[in-house]
């Protein structure tokens, strides 16, 4: 990012549960590194099965009680099928469809090795299965991927790099192409019944709003990897990240949504203030 250059951040969560204390701790870092620049907020909303109006309605609600305020308009991913439909045009050289189930991933992987399967950011990592297809024979189950290697190939990279500020700040985070392969693999770019997948969505949409800063907890920081892999098949920019620590409970295990007692809706309905969340989350 230029010297000078105004710093833009975005909080963008799902609306398929109500936000938790991790969500609100993910809200207030994105607002804070936006610092005197803008906080954009974006509903990822591709999942159409699981997003619900009101849960959106009640993110609104929930960061507005936290005293966050964002630019507008707020972007919202089911607009924007078009752009992501254009992204896949360009990437449709280098991606073939795959119609294996989970079950298939794991019976591939399972056979003849003995342990733990190998999993990234996406579980499984899909073993190649597929990579001889070529698009014509696509069917409307099949999910597309990115074949990795020529992706590589054709950017003519040996390997990934990005800057982080939290983790290691000034230093280079790289992964090899072999290292890409083996821990991540040919990511999927649309999902049955999407049109799209959350990385390709991402890579489109933060380079739409124009995000120099995109803040994140650690447990995406594989993910970040595919994302500039990604901006640069596409031309896109690669921004700064910022990956932040994740909040846990008291077992030490991440929020999810399903952890309803600690969602901010109730935690407002109890009584608490804004500066109690903030109190909690040591922020």
């Amino acid at each position: 990012m230029a010297g000078g250059a105004i710093r833009r951040t975005r909080f963008a969560p799902s609306p398929t549960g109500l936000l938790h204390l991790g969500h609100a701790y993910a809200a207030l870092v994105a607002e804070r590194e936006a610092g005197p620049g803008q906080f954009l907020l974006r509903i990822e909303d591709i999942d159409r099965d699981r997003c619900r109006a009101d849960h959106e309605t009640a993110i609104y609600e929930d960061l507005a009680w936290l005293g966050l305020r964002w630019q507008r308009p707020v972007m919202r991913q089911s607009d924007r099928m078009a752009a992501y439909g254009d992204a896949l045009s360009v990437l449709a050289p280098l991606t073939y469809p795959c119609r294996c189930r989970r079950g298939d991933i794991r019976a591939a992987l399972s056979a003849p090795q003995e342990g733990a399967l190998p999993a990234g950011p996406d579980g499984l990592i899909y073993p190649g299965t597929c990579r001889g297809r070529s698009l014509s024979e696509a069917g409307p189950d099949d999910v597309i991927r990115l074949d990795v290697g020529r992706a590589f190939d054709a950017l003519d990279l040996d390997r990934i790099v990005f800057r982080d500020e939290a983790i290691m700040p000034g230093h280079d985070h790289s992964l090899s192409r072999d290292q890409f392969l083996d821990g991540i693999g040919d990511v999927i770019l649309s999902r049955r019944g999407m049109g799209t997948s959350y990385h390709l969505a991402v890579a489109v949409d933060d380079a739409a709003q124009g995000i120099t800063v995109i803040t994140r907890g650690k447990d995406l920081f594989d993910s970040t990897y595919i994302h500039v892999l990604l901006q640069k098949l596409l031309q896109l920019p690669t921004p700064l990240y910022h990956h932040h620590r994740l909040i846990r409970d008291a077992a030490g295990k991440r929020l999810a949504k399903r952890d309803d007692a600690r969602a901010i809706r109730h935690y407002r309905e109890d009584g608490a203030t804004p500066q109690d969340i903030r109190r909690m989350l040591a922020f």
